[in-house]
């Protein structure tokens, strides 16, 4: 009779065969679908924008997976090559296609197939996303909303989870990866994906209506000073500046809101530091990308169930004073570590670098004052202020423009304390002039007419910076 269908068992050439144990283990087996009678054929499919998206076929998704996970043995089929588990993937698949009688022409099927592949190996509806080189992060708000950023710009996607336990299941999957967990005792996470993409969730009941998610994508070419100054984030003799006084070990602090490109900058920046140099990172979420050979990493550490075992940035900053480092960059100071951090720029690890939320030098430095009383600590406010005068030297602020694009805002020195003020002086800004119809930004880069103190310092290690870069009056 047309439309009837016979299911046999025909052993998987590649994989290896195991003892029968009931009608309908799959492992070491693969089936296949042979016809009684020529089926009658499917009915045309309908074009849409994203048909694979419909309801059906997302239910039939999650469905054949779970069915999948349940009956073939996993852990021999990630022993073969990728294009060998998709071919036996594609076999099951097709098999499947034809039974439930969904509607799918060829390259439909291999779409379904690349689905099916991502739920059984990767992270599902994220795999598109986590390829695409252009998209920077990816924002979930619930297993129905998902966002994508391109070219700092938001845009919502059709891609969704099944059900938020679907979305659960992703996560779960993720956070397990690093040694972490999120439920509702624990409905906040920080974890990282295996390519160093920085992932942060919060949960029910945190997440009042399903799971959020943001994931910051890992750049797997980082972008170089000579890269920042051709996209317009900077001009080159700002560029040379900054690389100088990274040679010469001046402690810099890199500011800015968030997404506005400060791990990009120190990335960047970490390129001039010298090879024969100790690093030692410290990290919530490891994503730093140094190319110098000698790099230390280290990352924090959540309580467990017992609420215990945490590791913070503070024990971390204490640690890598005893592992002689010559530079400690810190990727996130945001509480009572800068303090330590402040201490080790003080005590001969000058050059050190670190990020700081903050929207301009000024507000940076206050910033920092309020960490440092995070701690705890019987110090005054000058005694607070004379120990950031007297370690940091550079402060680089970045913003992301109303167009999406980032760029150095402000480059200040920090000059030392008059009475209890801490001094400042700005060597280079952005001045935005106005706005297109189109919303691109307009604006320029200037110098201030300030020529910085740190220019005698570049001068003992052989490092000249020409006198025209700081001439207000000669463009950048």
């Amino acid at each position: 009779m047309a439309g009837r269908f016979t299911a046999r068992r025909v052993a998987a050439p590649d994989l290896p065969a195991v003892e029968e144990t009931s009608p309908s283990t799959l492992e070491g087996v693969a089936w296949t679908v042979f016809p009684d009678a020529a089926p009658e054929p499917p009915p045309p499919v309908t074009q849409a924008a994203n048909p694979l998206m419909s309801d059906k076929l997302l239910d039939a998704k999650v469905r054949l997976h779970r069915r999948l996970i349940e009956e073939i043995n996993l852990s021999a089929l990630e022993k073969l090559p990728e294009d060998e588990i998709r071919r036996h993937v594609q076999q099951l698949v097709s098999q499947y296609v034809l039974v439930e009688r969904l509607a799918l022409n060829a390259q439909e099927l291999a779409e379904f197939v690349s689905e099916i592949l991502d739920e059984m190996t990767g992270l599902g509806p994220l795999e598109p996303l986590l390829k695409d080189p252009s998209i920077s992060d990816i924002l979930i708000n619930g297993h129905e909303c998902v966002y994508v950023e391109r070219g700092g710009m938001l845009e919502p996607l059709a891609v969704r989870f099944k059900d938020e336990q679907h979305l659960l299941r992703i996560i779960n999957k993720i956070v397990s990866a690093v040694g972490r967990r999120v439920d509702e005792s624990h409905p906040l996470c920080d974890a990282r994906l295996q390519d160093g993409s920085r992932v942060n969730v919060a949960v029910r009941p945190i997440g009042v209506d399903g799971p959020l998610v943001s994931i910051r994508k890992f750049s797997k070419k980082p972008l170089n000073l000579s890269k920042l100054v051709e996209v317009g984030a900077l001009r080159q003799p700002m560029a040379e500046v900054l690389a100088a006084a990274v040679k010469a070990r001046v402690t810099t602090i890199i500011s800015g809101g968030t997404g506005s490109g400060k791990t990009t900058m120190l990335n960047a920046l970490s390129a001039f530091i010298s090879e024969k140099e100790r690093l030692l990172t410290i990290e919530d979420a490891a994503e730093l990308q140094l190319q110098q050979p000698h790099v230390g990493r280290m990352e924090t550490r959540p309580p467990n169930v017992e609420g215990k075992g945490e590791i913070r940035q503070r024990d971390l900053v204490k640690n890598a004073l005893r592992m002689r480092p010559d530079r400690i960059i810190l990727g996130e100071c945001r509480g009572e570590e800068a303090f330590d951090m402040l201490q080790a720029m003080n005590t001969g690890h000058e050059g050190s670098m670190a990020t700081i939320h903050a929207n301009t030098p000024r507000d940076a430095i206050t910033r920092l004052e309020q960490m440092i009383g995070m701690a705890g600590l019987p110090m005054t406010v000058a005694s607070i202020r004379g120990q950031i005068a007297g370690a940091i030297q550079l402060i680089v602020q970045l913003s992301r423009q109303s167009d999406g694009k980032r760029k150095i805002t402000s480059i200040a020195e920090v000059t030392g304390l008059e009475g209890d003020i801490i001094q400042m002086q700005e060597i280079f800004k952005y001045v935005r002039t106005g706005t297109k119809p189109d919303g691109t930004v307009e604006g320029h880069f200037m110098a201030t007419g300030v020529r910085p103190r740190f220019l005698a310092h570049l001068a003992t290690q052989g490092i000249k910076i020409p006198g025209s870069y700081f001439d207000p009056s000669h463009p950048l």
